[in-house]
């Protein structure tokens, strides 16, 4: 069992910058993919960044590709994503999502329905 809980969601206007933390519970951590995720309404949950076990490989989506980056600290069973440049098109509800299929050191996913756990979100607004 994966518990994950986000935090660092905020009001940050345009061109700003924000970091989300996600901590995570387990002795396994250490061998999962994690990906952050988000969400506006009505929309289907959307890929925005993912990171192997051991944090040597990463995948962004092209709309935050640059001004994104996702890493991660094992021993502190926690994954964060560092957002900068922010733009009022990146309000949303964002996820940390756990993959614990295990599938090489490079494997990263950006399929959402691959991952097994989630946490409950933190909501990021950007004001224009």
């Amino acid at each position: 069992q994966v518990q994950l809980v986000e935090s660092g969601g905020g009001l940050v206007q345009a061109g700003g910058s924000l970091t989300l933390s996600c901590a995570a519970s387990g002795r396994t951590f250490a061998s999962h993919v994690m990906g952050w995720f988000r969400q506006t309404p009505g929309r289907e949950r959307e890929f925005v960044a993912t990171i192997s076990w051991n944090g040597g490989n990463t995948e962004y989506a092209d709309a935050v590709k640059g001004r994104f980056t996702i890493s991660r600290d094992n021993a502190k069973n926690s994954v964060y994503l560092q957002m900068n440049s922010l733009k009022p098109e990146d309000t949303a509800v964002y996820y940390c999502a756990a993959d614990i299929t295990y599938a090489g050191a490079h494997y990263v996913q950006r399929d959402p329905s691959e991952y097994e756990y989630w946490g409950q979100g933190t909501q990021v607004t950007v004001s224009s």
